[in-house]
């Protein structure tokens, strides 16, 4: 059986993720990057987030990779060339990447996550159902920027993002993005999951579950700050929201605190007055036709995309 490689490009720097966080809280309008959610106990949490009733993406896309799995995989396959290097982008535990081993037959499954323990262990995990094959594990932040490792991906490529976590960027930044992961495909292709613009009822529902999957991963955020910066945020000062901005088409996560307070950190201090919010995530929703574009301007060719019955949320391919 082969074992993993894997690459430590993300050196945890927790000075530097200190200061980001301690300059975000002490913003005009306080703001936490959402990579802060994904310590192990948040990358835990999100899987759990994705089996909820109301969060529809993960269980939609999957339903329209499974029927039009097909198609999908021979439009793939005619950008990137027979048994591709697959490069699953914020992997997690790498499960949606290997229901595509069969019909892609991929040469190489290279895994990229920021999460970089909970990503070892999954990699290892897969490696066991899938002896033979070659996988790489890569440490690595692409928020920021996109740039694997060179000779780690030989030729062309299907650069797989699924979940929709496009929609965390803006859309200059969804753009920037988007020309980097046509770049790390080589003259293959990008397979990728979008959430589309539905009813703002449905949107917040699946941000805001009945079982306060979501709030505890939201709250959880909390929990890194105060180990990151010795800070003393108590989790029950703060209530989880989700609202819809339509004139954006964004979804807006924030922690609100429930009544006057201050929070204390080394060298530093913020008060709260009731009802100040910290902005903690945005998730950009597209039409088919603006996301369209959007991959155009990024430099894709040819893309074609398929949805579900309902058009709440599509899978597209771009190449060229």
């Amino acid at each position: 059986m082969n074992s993993p490689d894997f690459l430590q490009l993300h050196q945890i720097d927790d000075r530097a993720l200190a200061a980001e966080a301690a300059a975000g809280l002490l913003a005009a309008s306080a703001q936490v990057s959402p990579k802060f959610f994904y310590d192990p106990l948040g990358s835990r949490l999100f899987d759990a987030i994705t089996e909820t009733a109301e969060y529809y993406p993960t269980r939609t896309e999957a339903a329209i990779l499974a029927r039009h799995g097909g198609a999908i995989a021979q439009a793939a396959l005619e950008a990137a060339g027979p048994s591709p290097a697959l490069v699953d982008l914020g992997a997690g535990n790498c499960a949606k990447a290997a229901r595509l081993f069969g019909s892609f037959a991929p040469r190489h499954y290279v895994a990229v996550d920021i999460s970089v323990e909970f990503l070892r262990q999954s990699l290892q995990c897969l490696q066991r159902e899938f002896p033979s094959m070659r996988m790489t594990g890569i440490g690595l932040d692409f928020s920021s920027r996109l740039a694997l490792p060179e000779g780690v991906v030989a030729g062309p490529a299907v650069v797989f993002y699924p979940g929709s976590s496009i929609g965390n960027f803006d859309p200059a930044q969804a753009q920037r993005l988007l020309v980097q992961t046509r770049e790390a495909a080589a003259g293959g292709a990008l397979l990728i999951g979008v959430d589309l613009v539905k009813p703002v009822e449905v949107l917040e529902a699946a941000y805001d579950d009945a079982l306060g999957i979501t709030a505890a991963f939201n709250l959880n955020l909390l929990n890194h700050l105060n180990r990151l910066l010795g800070a003393d945020f108590r989790l029950r000062e703060w209530q989880h929201l989700a609202v819809y901005d339509e004139a954006h088409a964004r979804i807006e996560m924030h922690l609100e605190a429930r009544r006057s307070l201050t929070v204390n950190w080394s060298g530093a201090q913020r008060r709260y007055a009731a009802g100040e919010r910290i902005h903690t995530e945005n998730s950009y929703k597209w039409t088919v036709a603006g996301f369209e574009a959007l991959l155009r301007s990024a430099g894709f060719a040819r893309v074609r995309h398929w949805c579900d019955d309902a058009g709440w949320f599509g899978v597209f391919l771009a190449s060229g």
